[in-house]
């Protein structure tokens, strides 16, 4: 394994790390919400905002993961019966779109937290940026994944299974 390989897998772990702390403070946010709202008659101001800005990142920190570990949404019915040459060109047809899109995520999502940086959410009065940052973030991590995964494929490093980019789940 590449010395890049093994920085992905470590970023994709601290990423897992990351995910289960927004989970985990969502979870306390809202739960400690509910309680204090119907028992106490109070509540958490910053709960509803933080909590979905947790989300988001959330959601991006396991698409990130999920974008490593091939375990993302894909029908690979017709690519497991092709030869091997067609495999390939719809590997690299798919990673170069993949690779677009993500482009065009993280530069829209850097304009956008460039745009908002100095605008002031209602609740926890955080810069709005943050919020866009987590397309920066996710775009960047999917960059870096997707063009090494590419340049294995181009390099002749890769195995023909790997030529399938959508792994099955082990469970039922």
């Amino acid at each position: 394994m590449d010395m890049l390989a093994r920085a992905i897998d470590l970023y994709c772990r601290l990423t897992k790390v990351l995910a289960v702390a927004c989970l985990a403070l969502m979870v306390v946010l809202v739960f400690g919400n509910v309680v204090l709202r119907y028992g106490f008659n109070s509540g958490i101001v910053v709960s509803e905002e933080l909590s979905r800005w947790l989300l988001v990142w959330l959601t991006f920190f396991g698409a990130i993961v999920a974008l490593r570990e091939h375990k993302h949404l894909g029908v690979d019915t017709l690519v497991q019966r092709l030869p091997r040459p067609l495999k390939l060109t719809c590997f690299i047809v798919s990673y170069l779109l993949m690779i677009y899109a993500s482009y065009l995520l993280m530069n829209g999502s850097w304009q956008q937290m460039l745009i908002t940086a100095g605008d002031r959410a209602p609740a926890t009065s955080l810069s709005v940026g943050i919020f866009y940052a987590s397309g920066v973030v996710f775009g960047t991590s999917a960059l870096v994944i997707l063009l090494h995964d590419l340049l294995r494929v181009l390099l002749g490093r890769a195995s023909e299974s790997e030529l399938i980019a959508v792994r099955e789940s082990e469970e039922g």
